[in-house]
């Protein structure tokens, strides 16, 4: 199972949370697992997604589809989670 975009999502995820003090996510942990589900959710509302209007529709879809596949990748190593802007 290729989970590439899933990594790079935890990585830069993990940096912006270093900035604040907050301890990394994991894969290898299922509350993680949660909370990586919820913040691929919430970024892929769409206002997050368009981050608020300031990005144009090509950096849109870009960023939908690494979203899309990280998220599938997650889903496919954990179905307990839940992903509603999934569709």
């Amino acid at each position: 199972m290729q989970t590439t975009q899933l990594q790079e999502y935890v990585t830069s995820r993990n940096k912006w949370q270093a900035m604040f003090g907050t301890a990394p996510l994991c894969l290898s942990n299922a509350e993680d697992r949660k909370k990586i589900a919820a913040a691929i959710d919430s970024d892929l509302s769409p206002e997050n997604l368009s981050c608020d209007g300031e990005l144009n529709r090509p950096q849109i879809v870009k960023k939908l589809k690494h979203l899309q596949r990280a998220a599938i990748q997650l889903l496919d190593m954990d179905d307990t989670v839940t992903i509603y802007e999934l569709g």
